[in-house]
Parts: C-alpha cells; structure tokens; sequence
C-alpha cells in the first residue's frame, strides 16, 4: 500500500471501530512551550491531564508534525524533517485489550505484514500487556521487556501524564544490522524498526516524584506513516516511497550531477527541506529570525546551499513546489490552491539569501579588515553561520586564502549551545505549570454568548485571592485573538460590589477571572452574580466582526493566497497579520476599505451556528491561524461576505461596527503583513486627530491644508539642492588631494609606492582616492590614512601586476596599523582597518616603505 493508501486507510479502519476522525492541528503548536507542533499529543494533553472535555470518548487523527533535533542527520534513509503521525486515543473509554487487538488486526488484516516479521516490547512490569500479547499470538521470544527509561512515557515536565507503553516493531531482516542470531528491538543495531507505539496514560507524576492515578485512563499511540509506508511498500529508503519520491525524482532532474554518496546526501536534503518547508507554509508560517520562522528560513537556506554544493547558483527551489504540492495533494486537498503562494514565499527567501551571501561576504571582509590578530573568533564564525548562512567549511576557506585562522573550537561551542536551546524549544513543557491547582475542577460553563450578567458560583480561590474560578460565567476568556472580558463580581443580591475583574484567560476548559487587586472574603461555593463590562464588550464585538470582513476583502483585493497569520481584538480596535508578498499599495487598502464598509452600510445580518467541521470547510469557511479544532465547530457568517469558523463574540449586523478605518499597513516579516484598523467611536478619534495634526502643520508651514503638499515638496527639493551642494564640495576637496597624493609616490626597488594622509576624507572617500591614484599611477602600492568624525581609518591597495611579486594589501595594512595600536586586514589587492592612536599615524605611515622592501625581498 503507498502512503496515500495507508493514511485513507488507517482512518476507515478506526472509524469502523467506533473513532471520531478529528483533523489534524496547524504546524503552528497551541502548546505556548512548544514553537512547533512535534506530536498528536500536543491536541489533546489538556484531555489527559484532565483540565479540557474531550470532543468524543474515541478519536482519531493524522497529524503533521515537524522535528528538528535531528536535522544533521537528514540525507540518510530515513530521518525526516516532516512527518505524519498516524494516532488513535481513548480518553476514559477502551483500554489495554482493545488498542492491542486493534493494531494488531489494522497491521495483518488491513496492511497485510507478516506476522513473523512483528515483534513487541512491553514494560517490564506490565503483567497484563503481556498476557493481552500472548492471547493476540505473539510468540514469547518475540516479547521483549524493557525497562521503564526506555519504554515508559512521561511526563513531559517535572509533574504531568505519564504511564507504560507497549511498541510494535518490524524485523527488517538478518541482513540487517548487527546479524546477531539473538538480536531483539533492545538493540540498537537497525534491524528493528518501531512502527507503533501504544501509551497507556495511566499516571499523573507529582512533583516528589510519586504517582496517583489519573481520573481516567487514556490510550495515546502513534504511528509514523513514512516508516509504515516505507514497510508497507518493502523499501528501506523513504526516498524511494510515494511520500517522496516524486519529489525526489525532480530535484535529481534539476541539478543533474554525477552519481556519488555525497550528491545523494544533497539531494535528500534538499528533498526533505523543501516538502517541510511547504508545509509550514502552508500553515502561515513565514521566514523569519524568530521562533518557527527562523526554523523555517534555516530549512530553506540548508536547501539552497545544497542545491549551491550542486552546483546551482540560482533559485531553483520555487520551481519545484507545484512538484510537493500534488504529490502531498491526497492528504492535504487544501494545498494545490496554495501553490502559487508558497512558491512566491519560497522564491522570496531565496532571492534573499543569494543577496544575504553577498552581504555575508562583505560582512567577513570587515571582520577580517578590524581584526586585531590572525584568528577569526569562533563566536563571529558563528554569527555568519546563523546570520548570513556561511558554513564553517566556507568561512574557513576564505580566511585561509588572506592569511588567516578560524576558532572552529569556539564556532563548535556556539553550534552546541543553540542545538541546546533547539532540544529546549521542541520539547513540549508542562503548559500547567503554576496552574497546577486547576486540576481536576470541572468546565467552565460560558454564558457570555447569551448574556452579559449571571449568577454563579466560586469553585477556587487562587494566587492569594487575585484570580477565581466560578461553575459558569459570562466573561469571554482571551482566545482567537479576541482579548478577555472586564467587569465586576457582585454578592449573590447584586447589590454588593465584591470585586473588579481585570481580565480573563483560560486554562484547557477553565475560565480564571483575574482581579484588580487581592480580595480578602472570597471563599469556595460562595454564590455571585458575575457581569460583564457591556460597553466594552459591546467594543470588542465590533472590532471582531470588522476583523472577519477585513480578512475577507483582503483576500478579494489582494488574492486568496492570503491568510491569517495572528490576530489582536480590542476594543474598537483591531490588528491582523496575513501572508502576502509586498506592501499594498494605497489604491490596494482603499478598496479594502471600501469594500469593508460597504457590508458595514449594507446592515447584513451575522449568524452563528454550530455545524459538523468538514460541513463547514465544505462550506468554504476560513479556519483560524494555529487553532485545534473539535468535531463540531461555530461559524460566523456575515452575509454573503465572510465565513469564518470562531469562538468568539460578534455584533448582530455588520452596521453596527460603525466606520472601519485602515490606520495603518506594515512588514512585520518576510511575506507577513499586519494591518490595523479602528472601528466605532475611536474611528471618530482618529478622524478628530488626522484634524488636529492637519491644522498644527498648516500653523506651522503658515500655508493652509490644500496648499501643504506643494510647501512640503518645495522644502524636499530645497533640502536636496543643499546636500547636492555639500556632497559636491567634498568631491572637490577629495579631487583636490589626487594630484598631492600621485606626487608623494617614492621608488621602493622598481614599485612606486603611496604613503599618504587625506584630509577630511571617510574610510569609503579612501578607497575611491585609492582606486583613483591606482589608475593615475598605473602600477603602485598606495596605503591612505584618513580622520573623520573622530576615527583615523586606513586602506591598502595593490595592483594586479605587483601581487606575483609577493605584495599583499591585507599583510601591509596589519603591519602598518600595528605600528598605531591598530588592526586590519583583508585581501591581496585590497584591505581596510583603523588605527586607535591618532598620533601614531604619522610613525605608521613612515613604515610603510622598509614593509613594502621586505615583502618584496620575502
């Protein structure tokens, strides 16, 4: 069966056994520890530890997971950046029994593995795994227990879930591995592979490091397809599977080299970047120097330099998007439509990167011209490295050609401290954390659908009496974008202020009111009446309704390639971030405003339902950026306008937004734009102070508002004539100083030879009166020093005829600037660096001759 098969396959088969198929999550983690979703778990752990309602007591999904830890042993057969994990839970339903027999049967019945290639480890101590093994007919040889650092799950932190597992492995065969006659998957040869591991989440580990059990047992397992593919298909390379390989076959086409190990590695790396790279993008994720966007840019440029290894010296990787997109299209129907889009992002960061290579270089160059010493530090090795994408290898090799070392010690110990901080990112933290003392209390009821005021009841006290918990409130607790809910806590009577509510966040299912200051009094089971600020909720309505209409007259001006990227509400004030290419220009946003505000004066009805989530994405609903989603989901339609699946609080009808005003439109990343937006009353105080700020400048330039644009524009050309004039004046001066210096040349054995102050000239004017002398001159060697805004620097020319005669620009300035307390360096015909003791530069350049003889004699 090919990948594609398997996955439609493992759906049906848990489907007929009683599962909810949920969909998958974004790459985008909603685990604030974790910048990537790494695992299924990552859905549901708020279930496990029992702080969230689970959608349906059986569930199962396919989910996109991305890993990084092990990204330099990608070009193998089967480390992969991306992969699906197949997964099927039972929260407090099923068991041991069931998840056992059920694999085993999707294994041999459905994908039809033989029986004696499977084998199975089990906890030691799990008596009852065992027995359930021995009943399915797993031979006993074929049992093999382990010890609970290998095999047993959790917790993730210091405290959480945690409990025994139970894998299933395939034996690849006595050819591979170690070929020891009684080799088990405890070994570590490679012959045995796990396909599926089965967690039974039992246990909640507390701090001290005892167990209690969980309010109900779980069942979490997962099963990579690629490794099911690659057994099911009989390949021992992944490259070679449906999942990859007509990606694989492309980038083999593109860069045609020839045949060796090395090349092959190239190609899987380019291979496995670019399909996890589309699929980030496709989940908003943009290129970036932070966080998932700096994994993804670090993806691509690993991508590039391969394909650069290969000989491409060109983007490329572009071109082979529609290549992933189709070939991922059976599992991901939504991506073939992006395909334009990404492949824009894709080509976006590349043309980036060839130009950041030339920065890069221009970069070294001024480490190697400032340098003190003949040893490139390795924490600036490094930074070429992240910032600029300079492997060590590259690094290394250009400063040895002008004369210098690397500190690959130092470059290695900033290599191992960022992949430790990499291991801390992707590993999923304890998202309870301080929250702790949530555990165990049941669902919030939320009420502020309906209703503003309602009676409820305290279920804790928290932090001191800062933050309660109640049985049900009417307060929206901050999600989606939307910020939480403000108000007050009243006595059962509703006469009685008890206390102000500042905010409101939520934990898995549990709402936490966070108040003004620390009240005394408060206690568990006390009756309140809890009301919401309504003209502030009332704010916030507008500006989410204006957000759903904003997104949905972006995506008719700009393209359907847009999409969200995140999102802030606020009271009649919004911001959104989308995916989009360039700036839009100012007939772009004021369609966008038109086009918002004629649904607004159009007065159309928004309705809200709840609605099966494949109906609603059938529908054409947009989902939020990063957001899990259950079995059932909300919609919120406005008109015929905007569809979008939300959890949050609307107006009733688009007219009662108000005006919507665009007040602003940046970058806030490469192919990420954010707009802001004002709604209600604050588009009157922006109107009010575009007025104000209009009558200051009319004051100010004394002309009146429809006469400013033409003051203005005189003021810019008056401004240019004078900085033309003064630019002019110090040519003249630099021109002025050609003729001394081409005097001042000596013979030094047959070289003519510069050894010169400018005055008044910037270490960019030295070089353009180096190259001018150079050419005057003919053949010479020149070394200028010049002082401006309180820094001598110095430059180092040679020409091309007198490098065979062992001259050296960059080993003439080191010696020269040493002389002054200075450094420097650089290439053989050209090099840069500063002198640090302005009164040495005189006994520097008097050096410069006796240097020029010695290199000329070396």
């Amino acid at each position: 069966m090919s990948g594609h098969e398997l996955r439609q396959a493992f759906l049906s088969f848990f489907e007929s056994k009683g599962h909810t198929i949920l969909p998958g999550m974004s790459l985008v983690s909603p685990d604030p520890s974790a910048i990537l979703t790494v695992a299924g778990v990552v859905a549901f752990r708020g279930i496990i530890e029992g702080v969230e309602e689970p959608p349906a007591p059986r569930v199962a999904d396919f989910q996109r997971c991305v890993r990084t830890i092990d990204i330099d042993a990608v070009g193998d057969e089967s480390h992969c950046t991306f992969f699906e994990m197949l997964g099927t839970w039972s929260f407090g339903d099923y068991y041991k029994r069931e998840s056992l027999n059920w694999g085993w049967e999707f294994l041999t019945e459905v994908v039809k593995l033989p029986k004696n290639r499977l084998w199975c480890t089990i906890y030691k101590e799990d008596d009852e795994a065992r027995q359930i093994w021995r009943e399915i007919g797993m031979p006993e040889e074929r049992i093999t227990p382990l010890e609970a650092d290998e095999i047993f799950w959790g917790p993730v932190g210091e405290t959480g879930a945690c409990g025994p597992c139970s894998e299933i492995h395939y034996d690849l065969g006595a050819g591979v591995g170690c070929d020891k006659p009684d080799c088990t998957p405890a070994c570590d040869c490679g012959r045995f592979l796990e396909v599926w591991n089965h967690v039974f989440t039992e246990y909640r580990q507390l701090a001290d490091g005892s167990r209690v059990p969980l309010p109900k047992k779980n069942i979490d397992t997962g099963m990579g397809l690629e490794r099911l593919t690659c057994v099911s298909m009989g390949k021992l390379d992944v490259y070679e599977t449906d999942l990859y390989k007509p990606l694989f076959d492309a980038v083999t086409q593109t860069v045609s080299v020839p045949a060796s190990p090395q090349n092959l590695t190239y190609r899987r790396i380019i291979a496995d970047h670019l399909r996890c790279a589309t699929m980030m993008i496709m989940d908003s994720i943009r290129p970036s120097n932070e966080e998932r966007g700096y994994v993804l840019r670090r993806l691509l440029r690993r991508a590039i330099r391969s394909g650069k290894l290969l000989g491409m010296d060109a983007p490329f990787l572009h071109k082979l998007v529609p290549v992933v997109t189709q070939m991922m299209a059976p599992g991901y129907p939504q991506l073939p439509p992006q395909t334009e889009s990404i492949a824009q992002v894709v080509r976006v960061e590349e043309e980036g990167f060839y130009q950041v290579l030339e920065q890069g270089m221009k970069k070294l160059d001024d480490l190697l011209s400032a340098m003190p010493g003949t040893v490139l530090d390795g924490k600036d090795a490094f930074r070429l490295y992240d910032t600029f994408g300079f492997p060590l290898d590259l690094t290394r090799d250009i400063c040895v050609e002008r004369g210098f070392a690397v500190d690959e010690e130092g470059f290695r110990h900033e290599m191992e401290s960022q992949r430790a901080r990499a291991r801390s990112a992707s590993q999923m933290g304890d998202t309870l954390g301080s929250d702790s003392a949530l555990l165990g209390l049941p669902k919030t009821v939320f009420l502020g659908y309906d209703t503003l005021e309602g009676p409820a009841s305290i279920l804790a006290v928290l932090r001191e009496g800062s933050e309660v918990v109640l049985d049900r409130t009417p307060f929206y607790a901050e999600s989606g974008g939307q910020i939480g809910d403000t108000g007050v806590l009243l006595a059962a009577d509703g006469a009685t202020p008890l206390a102000t509510v500042k905010d409101t966040r939520k934990v898995g299912d549990v709402f936490v009111h966070e108040l003004a200051y620390p009240v005394a009094g408060l206690q568990e089971g006390q009756p309140v009446l809890a009301r919401v600020d309504e003209d502030r909720r009332a704010a916030i309505r507008r500006a989410h309704t204006a957000t759903h209409l904003l997104q949905a007259a972006l995506r008719k001006t700009l393209g359907t390639h847009v999409q969200q990227s995140g999102s802030l509400v606020e009271p009649d004030r919004l911001r959104f971030d989308f995916s989009h290419f360039a700036a839009t220009t100012p007939e772009e946003l004021q369609r966008v405003e038109e086009l918002v505000n004629r649904q607004v004066l159009l007065d159309s009805p928004v309705d809200i339902t709840t609605v099966p989530y494949q109906q609603a994405i059938d529908l054409g609903a947009m989902a939020l950026f990063g957001e899990k989603y259950g079995a059932e989901v909300r919609t919120v339609k406005s008109g015929d306008f905007s569809l979008e699946l939300c959890g949050g609080t609307h107006v009733e009808r688009t007219g009662w937004i108000g005006l919507v005003k665009v007040t602003s439109e940046t970058s806030i990343g490469s192919g990420v734009r954010r707009v802001e937006a004002v709604t209600g009353l604050r588009s009157l105080a922006a109107a009010r102070e575009q007025e104000h700020l209009l009558s200051r400048l009319s004051g100010l330039l004394t002309a009146a508002p429809a006469e400013l644009p033409a003051k203005v524009e005189r003021l810019r050309q008056s401004a240019r004539d004078l900085e033309r004039q003064l630019a002019e004046a110090q040519r003249q001066g630099a021109v002025g100083q050609l003729d001394s210096l081409v005097a001042q040349a000596r013979d030094v054995d047959g070289v003519k030879v510069v050894a010169a102050q400018a005055e008044g000239v910037d270490a960019e004017g030295l070089k353009a009166l180096a190259d001018a002398a150079a050419e005057r001159l003919g053949s010479a060697v020149l070394l200028l020093a010049g002082a401006h805004d309180g820094r001598v620097s110095l430059v180092s020319k040679v020409t091309p005829d007198l490098l065979p005669r062992g001259l050296h620009a960059g080993n003439l300035l080191r010696e020269v600037a040493k002389v002054a307390g200075g450094g420097g360096g650089g290439r053989p015909e050209f090099a840069q660096g500063a002198v640090k003791d302005a009164s040495r530069v005189g006994a520097a350049l008097e050096a410069v001759e006796g240097i020029v003889a010695s290199q000329l004699q070396a």
